[in-house]
């Protein structure tokens, strides 16, 4: 303990140090007596020893200016005696005496003065800072002294006073709360005391404390200031970075996934005060109840960050974890170098990327591990168990945070599954939500009788396209024909090599049937009926061959086999190979097919995608897609779609322009892609206008919304049999590849759908070739007509 004088605030503005006070031991005097008078066990004979030597020295009980307090080191040692356990540590505790209410301090411990001065012997003077919100605080805490002492208003409660300190060893950021003690001081006012309103005056101290304003009505030069204060700082860096991660996890919508994870991770470093120890977090995922590897939130983890760069990530995580969770508990390897890499695949990963010291923790929410949390440094033997006890405060945090991404990767689930598989889409789930409720509340008021109510929109405006592959059916049927044919022609050569090696006359009767079979396949004027050819082949060819194989077996399984039987086992083996759906060369041009089918049906899937995203800026709507050979949509709009927001018909005519320029934007997009395509394959787009608007309900049969009404129902079959209508009088299909076919019957839509299409021809979006036409009769439906326009599919256009 030294008696050394400094002000910590000599370069601030504010100057709180210039308050007119002084330093005065009297109050400290009277406390003692107060408390020998109320003490009866031994300590009153202590406090009287103390008392008598602080009486004498005479000079001690009156005001001391700041230059001669260094007189009285014993004084001041016994008054540190009293305040402070006996068994503290002075160089672990931060205490110090300074001037009343003033950080001017003249006495402290050893372990305070290091604090404030750095290695060099420069003083920190920013260690109580006298700005900003600190300074805030300490006029808040002035001024309430000042009405608690003098206008016997009652003590108010203080938020704490935080300062940061970077440690010099570890490079880290170190938080203390300070504490100052003003009961051994007094304030006196040096005139009549200003006429002050304590009803408002408590308001503005509790709620919006103006330092100006409370400047200007208690001036500091009305005061003087007596006494001494106690200054304690407490190290409160566990408690800061618990905080930290706190309100990180609570404002998670504020920060990327990255920025989100290094924040808590930095929190986590301050809580050990060792920068050499760094992070990792692994959430478990589950999908029903099994463990599955989810990149962009395993990749927090060292040890799968190490495992990617090897791709090997997902194998070492799902092996790994799986054994893990099944008795999870804290696994502690403080030198890798150490360990068995033969036993254990995932220290070799983990030294590799120059670990040389890992930790794993389970964490726990409610008795269940929701992940673990990893602890590793390359530096050997940097981590043991006193500092992984350091992390416990902060693992409650942890498990909240991995519940969050647990939370976050099943409600990712969820969305998919309603956007991609239901009906419930967010533009319509409101109704949804409101029908349970209902639900609900009428089943608690009368349970046998409750009844989910029909979920209907009424008068919205209907929006149809259809993207069609060209001549699906008929390329269908000629990739069929050609793997059939191959297909025939190889049974043939088997049964053949059959016939030659064994002599099995049966053998030219299914010879014979095969090629009976070739000559139908071979007829385009005549469908095939594969089921019939699926039949032959099952029932009676397969098992033909079959059995020769599993003869040979029996036969030569032990020994060697005949020469001929090896080729008839052989040929045998090549034809069932040749017929594998997957591999083999008789399903290759139905793979080509339905591979050139797939790519163009994601690419529409895709831009639909898109489409729909941006009309629910908008407005909102609803927006159905269902998969045909090529893709058909839906999508309905109006006021019952979204009660809480104006509709206005302004909206639709933006979705049908929308809808003829992303027709347009597809039919572009397929036809890039038949370079690409294995099977080249056209697409025809196809719009159905109808001028007015229609009711549509929720059918739980089918789980999507349909038409209702007979006048609706009219809307839905023209929908499914305009696809194949011919021009009236030519034969012609309507529908063409490059270009976009618009069915209505009203002329008053056709005019509209024409502005719109003007002006995607002035865009160089589509060609100046508009046509109108007539539309054969279908049945039960007359009068249609259409307008079809070309797409510009070469220049550039956006």
């Amino acid at each position: 303990m030294e008696p050394i004088t400094i002000d910590v605030t000599q370069n601030t503005p504010y100057g709180l140090q210039k308050l007119d006070s002084s330093i005065s031991f009297r109050g400290f005097i009277s406390f003692l007596e107060s408390k020998i008078d109320q003490e009866e066990t031994v300590k009153k004979t202590f406090f009287s020893l103390v008392l008598d030597k602080l009486r004498s020295k005479p000079g001690f009980s009156q005001d001391i200016p700041l230059s001669e307090v260094t007189n009285y080191k014993e004084e001041l040692s016994l008054i540190y005696g009293m305040l402070m356990p006996p068994i503290a540590n002075e160089k672990e505790v931060f205490w110090a005496l300074s001037a009343p209410v003033s950080p001017v301090v003249f006495y402290g411990t050893s372990g305070f003065y290091s604090l404030l001065f750095e290695k060099s012997g420069d003083l920190r003077c920013d260690l109580i800072e006298d700005r900003g919100v600190n300074y805030k605080q300490k006029m808040q805490m002035l001024y309430s002294f000042i009405l608690e002492k003098l206008y016997h208003f009652p003590p108010l409660h203080h938020p704490d006073m935080i300062i940061t300190l970077k440690d010099e060893e570890s490079g880290l950021q170190k938080y203390y709360r300070v504490h100052i003690d003003n009961r051994f001081c007094e304030v006196y006012a040096k005139g009549s005391l200003p006429e002050l309103d304590l009803d408002i005056l408590r308001s503005d101290l509790h709620e919006n404390f103006d330092v100006n304003a409370f400047s200007s009505l208690l001036p500091h030069s009305l005061f003087h200031f007596e006494g001494f204060s106690v200054i304690t700082l407490n190290d409160v860096t566990a408690e800061h970075a618990v905080e930290n991660i706190k309100n990180t996890i609570l404002d998670r919508a504020s920060y990327d996934p990255k920025t989100y994870f290094n924040y808590v991770a930095g929190a986590l470093k301050m809580l050990v005060e060792n920068p050499r120890v760094d992070f990792g977090l692994m959430a478990v995922l589950r999908v029903n109840n099994k463990l599955v590897f989810d990149r962009s939130s395993i990749l927090f983890s060292k040890l799968m960050s190490a495992a990617t760069e090897n791709d090997m990530a997902e194998q070492t995580y799902l092996d790994m974890a799986t054994q893990y969770f099944e008795s999870p508990k804290t696994l502690l390897l403080r030198n890798l170098g150490a360990e068995d890499v033969k036993k254990q695949d995932f220290i070799r990963i983990l030294q590799n990327d120059g670990v040389e010291s890992y930790a794993l923790l389970p964490v726990y929410h409610d008795n269940k591990v929701v992940g673990v949390l990893e602890v590793y440094s390359k530096e050997q033997k940097s981590i043991d168990e006193r500092l992984l006890a350091k992390l416990d405060i902060a693992l409650p945090w942890i498990a909240q945070m991995m519940t969050n991404y647990i939370d976050e990767f099943n409600s990712q689930i969820d969305t998919v599954i309603r956007d991609k598989f239901t009906s419930l889409q967010p533009a319509v789930q409101w109704r949804f939500r409101e029908t349970a409720w209902h639900y609900i509340r009428d089943k608690a008021l009368n349970p046998q009788n409750a009844e989910i109510e029909s979920i209907q929109f009424r008068n919205v405006y209907p929006l149809y396209g259809a993207i069609d592959i060209r001549n699906s059916t008929i390329e269908r049927n000629a990739a069929l024909r050609e793997d059939l044919r191959l297909q025939f022609n190889v049974l043939i050569e088997t049964f053949t090599v059959l016939k030659q090696k064994l002599g099995f006359g049966l053998a030219d009767e299914m010879i014979f049937k095969c090629r009976k079979w070739i000559t139908e396949i071979s007829d385009e004027s005549t469908d095939n009926d594969e089921m019939k050819i699926r039949d032959f082949l099952e029932n009676e060819a397969h098992p033909f061959l079959q059995h020769f194989k599993e003869e040979s077996l029996k036969l030569f399984g032990s020994g060697a086999m005949d020469p001929g039987e090896l080729v008839l086992r052989n040929r045998i083996d090549q034809y069932f190979d040749m017929i594998d759906e997957d591999h083999g060369a008789a399903f290759a041009n139905r793979r080509e097919l339905e591979a050139s089918m797939q790519a163009i049906n994601s690419s529409v899937n895709l831009y639909l995608d898109l489409f729909r995203t941006e009309i629910q800026e908008s407005y909102p709507c609803y927006f159905e897609k269902f998969r045909t050979d090529g893709i058909e949509y839906d999508i309905y709009i109006g006021q019952s779609i979204e009660p809480q927001k104006r509709f206005n018909e302004l909206y639709l005519k933006n979705i049908r322009l929308w809808q003829l320029t992303t027709m347009a934007a597809i039919a572009r997009i397929t036809h890039s892609l038949i370079p690409q395509l294995e099977k080249p394959l056209e697409t025809t787009q196809l719009i159905f206008i109808n001028s007015g608007s229609i009711d549509i309900s929720f059918r739980d049969d089918e789980r999507r919304f349909d038409v209702e009404g007979a006048y609706n129902i009219r809307y839905q079959v023209i929908k499914k049999r305009i696809d194949k209508v011919h021009v009236k009088g030519t034969g012609e299909r309507l529908t063409q590849p490059g270009k976009i076919a618009l069915v209505y019957f009203n002329n008053k839509s056709a005019e509209e759908y024409v502005g719109y299409v003007r002006y995607l021809q002035e865009k160089n979006t589509l060609l100046d070739d508009l046509e109108f036409f007539d539309l054969e009769d279908l049945q039960g439906v007359t009068g249609l007509k259409a307008l079809r326009v070309g797409v510009n599919l070469q220049s550039d256009w956006n």
